[in-house]
């Protein structure tokens, strides 16, 4: 059960670092110093240096405000394109180190699709869409919604990772659904 906890961590605190490459490190960082919910290995374990910590909440805040400025959250997501995915490496291969079962470069690997997969929606899709349909208006309202589930979901990944897990089952389900519903609309247009 300790291993499917693991990873069920993992894998949430990937999928936030697709959204916000900081706040699951932050987390992390903070939650494996002060409390017991997490014990990073070797070399995970740098992340309890209150140096990193300091560094990680700065660039928390560097993003977080290069992501509600018109024309500079663009930059940024560009930017982010290559942070995002190495952070979910990061929080992936450290939570999931600490159960040891996995290897770190599979865990690594799984870190960088998550994260990867999470921002190119987020970047490629979502956002755009966003900026067009509301002429830019819409971007601030998202990218702090953003910020929350980020937070929300790297603290749930960590005290309730089963939660996690029924999450991603719930969400991939519905999407399964819109997807197979759109294509039978659209089936029922073309015939």
């Amino acid at each position: 059960m300790e291993l499917l906890t693991g990873i069920f961590s993992a894998f949430g605190l990937s999928a936030s670092a697709g959204l916000n490459a900081y706040i699951p490190l932050l987390t992390v960082a903070l939650l494996a110093r002060f409390t017991n919910l997490i014990k990073l290995n070797s070399p995970w374990d740098t992340l309890t240096n209150p140096f990193v910590i300091g560094l990680l909440f700065v660039l928390l805040l560097i993003e977080f405000f290069a992501d509600k400025m018109p024309a500079v959250n663009h930059i940024n997501d560009v930017v982010q394109t290559f942070v995002r995915p190495a952070a979910g490496a990061i929080v992936f291969a450290a939570s999931a180190q600490a159960i040891s079962e996995v290897h770190p470069v599979l865990a690594m690997a799984a870190g960088i699709l998550v994260a990867g997969s999470v921002h190119a929606v987020k970047a490629a899709a979502v956002r755009p869409a966003v900026t067009a349909t509301t002429a830019g208006a819409g971007n601030l309202p998202v990218s702090i919604l953003e910020d929350l589930i980020s937070t929300v979901l790297s603290i749930l990944a960590i005290v309730i990772p089963v939660l996690i897990a029924m999450v991603v089952i719930l969400f991939t389900s519905w999407v399964v659904w819109r997807l197979w519903r759109n294509a039978n609309k659209m089936r029922g247009i073309t015939n």
